[in-house]
C-alpha cells in the first residue's frame, strides 16, 4: 500500500469571485490526513484548469531561514539567493516516494534548459527530519539527484517557523503505527521570482517532470507559466 497521502488544497471563493483562498494542508511521506482551517493566501481561479501551476494572486515572502548546508556552512536563504529563481521543497531523505520522485522531476526538468540557464536556477531541499538529515546525509542524497541542489538542515523549530511562513506544515518526526519513523510534511514546490523575490507559483506532489521541463524556462525569467 502506497506510504503517502495526497496534498490537498481547500479552496474558499472570494466575494468579488476574481480571487480563492487557499490553504495548503498537511500532507505526509506515510501518515493520514489532517484539515487545516484558515486560508493563508489567495490563488488565481485558474487554479481549477489543467494546469500543473497554480499562481498566486498574493506571492509570499521568501522564508527568512538561516540553516546549515550540505558543507556544514551556514547558508542565509534570503542572502543568498536574492535576485535569482528559486524553487523551494520541504522534505526528507527517508521518504519512501513523494519526495525523492519530486527531486527526480527537478532534476530532469533542469536539465533540458540551456546550461546558462542550470546555472541560475536555485533549487533548495529544506529537511524536515533534521535529527537524521545531517549535513552529510543531505549531501549524498542530493547528489544523487543533482549535485548542485542545495541541501539545508538545521533546528527543527526554526525549519517548522520557516516552512509556516509560506504555508508549509510540517511536524516532527515520529513512529507511525509499524513502528517507522515517518515525518508529516506538506508537499508543495514553491516558486520564486528572480524578479523580486517573491514565492509565487506553487506545485502539488502531482507535477510531472514534463510539467516542470514546460515551466522552467518561464520561471527562470520571472514569468507566469
Amino acid at each position: 500500500m502506497r506510504n503517502t497521502m495526497k496534498s490537498r488544497k481547500k479552496t474558499v471563493l472570494a466575494a468579488t469571485g476574481l480571487v480563492a483562498a487557499a490553504a495548503f494542508v498537511l500532507s505526509a511521506c506515510g501518515g493520514g490526513d489532517t484539515d487545516s482551517a484558515d486560508p493563508v493566501t489567495e490563488v488565481s481561479t485558474d487554479a481549477g484548469s489543467q494546469k500543473a501551476a497554480t499562481v498566486l494572486d498574493k506571492p509570499f515572502k521568501k522564508p527568512d531561514l538561516v540553516l546549515t548546508d550540505t558543507h556544514g556552512k551556514k547558508f542565509d536563504l534570503r542572502e543568498q539567493t536574492q535576485g535569482k529563481p528559486t524553487l523551494i521543497y520541504f522534505g526528507y531523505t527517508h521518504c519512501p516516494d513523494v519526495c525523492p520522485l519530486t527531486m527526480s522531476n527537478l532534476a530532469v526538468a533542469k536539465k533540458a534548459l540551456p546550461k546558462s540557464e542550470q546555472d541560475k536556477l536555485q533549487v533548495v531541499f529544506v529537511t524536515t527530519d533534521p535529527d537524521r538529515d545531517t549535513p552529510a546525509v543531505l549531501g549524498k542524497w542530493l547528489k544523487a539527484q543533482d549535485p548542485d541542489f542545495i541541501g539545508l538542515t538545521g533546528d527543527f523549530a526554526t525549519i517548522q517557523g520557516g516552512a509556516r511562513t509560506i504555508g508549509i506544515s510540517i511536524e516532527p518526526t515520529q513512529k507511525d503505527k509499524n513502528g517507522k519513523l515517518v515525518s508529516m510534511h506538506g508537499t508543495q514546490v514553491i516558486a520564486f521570482s528572480p524578479k523580486n523575490d517573491a514565492g509565487y507559483v506553487l506545485y502539488g506532489e502531482d507535477a510531472t517532470v514534463d510539467d516542470y521541463t514546460k515551466d522552467l524556462p518561464k520561471l527562470v525569467e520571472g514569468a507566469k507559466p
